[in-house]
């Protein structure tokens, strides 16, 4: 069982996975005492982020990439952008696999969503260029939206022993088809599934959720883990955006959960005493996926055109709005580029 940190200081974003079991944590960024991170993720935000602060190992990591010589002789400047981007991914990258013990997810380019051959490419460009920096594939993740081209390219990325994460996961069609996929980490935004269902209406999916007097977000959570293990698939489930210290007691039994750190700071305070603060009741296991159901409809195989049918306006929209936060990050990482290349030593 895994806990997680989602770091936003100046718009930066990594994600920081933590065991509950362990106590008398330390690690380098201040506060974190009580939760060092065991993983982690490097996206653009995390570059913006990053350039916004003050000299550190990381930045020198993005200065290192601007400085990349094969970037150079591309006439193209979309494509010497393009080039700094995936280096100052992988440099950045590195640095964290040499600061974590587990492994590292990198962001593939939002743009390339609805291409598979272009995903599977993009991903084999930061693979090489982590293996000219000696990391080895077994310590990487490469995050990938959950768009029906993207869970395509994660399952033959996979068959080729490259470990994928899929993200923006917001219904179950999605969740099941990744798992079909075979990818290593499907991400589920329980939080802002909560949030849709608040102010809008018409998806079927969350309404039967609601009906049961069940929390959509984390409905759809306990009924993937269940899938998961029920079916026996090798996939690992995260659950991101969670909201309270609650959301976390109802996870727990998931494989990650990636919380706010005042959430886990608050878990200090919910029992008093300290041999048993940590001792917080298992909701879901492999035990129980075996007695719960799924329909027929639930167990189809999925293709393309019974998933676009299925996946519902709520993972539409919230796919849709994914997306263009992760392709406006991104270019604006590249016109930042654009303006600070060439670095002063170059």
């Amino acid at each position: 069982m895994l806990f997680a940190i989602s770091f936003h200081p100046l718009e930066r974003s990594s994600s920081i996975f933590h065991r509950s079991s362990d106590v008398g944590w330390q690690w380098f960024i201040p506060h974190w005492h009580w939760f060092p991170p065991t993983a982690a993720t490097v996206s653009s935000s995390l570059l913006l982020g990053i350039c916004s602060l003050p000299d550190t190992k990381f930045k020198s990591a993005i200065e290192t990439a601007l400085a990349a010589n094969e970037c150079f002789g591309l006439e193209d400047s979309s494509e010497r952008l393009s080039c700094f981007f995936d280096r100052a991914l992988v440099n950045v990258g590195a640095e964290l696999v040499r600061s974590v013990p587990g492994r590292v997810s990198t962001e593939v380019d939002a743009r390339l969503a609805y291409d598979t051959q272009d995903i599977i490419h993009k991903v084999n460009q930061l693979l090489k260029l982590y293996n000219e920096l000696e990391v080895s594939p077994q310590r990487l993740l490469f995050k990938i939206p959950s768009t029906w081209q993207g869970i395509e390219a994660s399952r033959l990325l996979e068959l080729e022993g490259i470990q994928t994460h899929l993200t923006f996961v917001y219904s179950f069609p999605q969740a099941a088809a990744a798992a079909q996929a075979g990818a290593s980490v499907i991400q589920i935004f329980v939080g802002r599934i909560r949030d849709w269902a608040r102010n809008h209406s018409g998806d079927r999916e969350i309404e039967s959720s609601s009906k049961n007097g069940e929390d959509p977000g984390l409905a759809l959570a306990e009924k993937t883990y269940n899938y998961i293990h029920k079916y026996g698939y090798k996939s690992k489930l995260m659950a991101a955006a969670v909201r309270n210290k609650q959301d976390l007691f109802s996870l727990l039994g998931i494989d990650y959960i990636i919380a706010p750190l005042k959430i886990l700071e608050s878990l200090k305070e919910s029992v008093t005493d300290p041999e048993e603060r940590y001792s917080y009741v298992r909701r879901l296991a492999p035990g129980s996926a075996s007695v719960y159901n799924f329909t027929e409809e639930e167990l189809v195989k999925w293709d393309q055109r019974s998933f676009a049918s299925a996946i519902g306006p709520a993972a539409e929209e919230l796919l849709a709005a994914g997306l263009e936060g992760y392709v406006n990050q991104t270019r604006r990482i590249e016109e930042l580029f654009g303006k600070i290349w060439p670095p002063p030593n170059v």
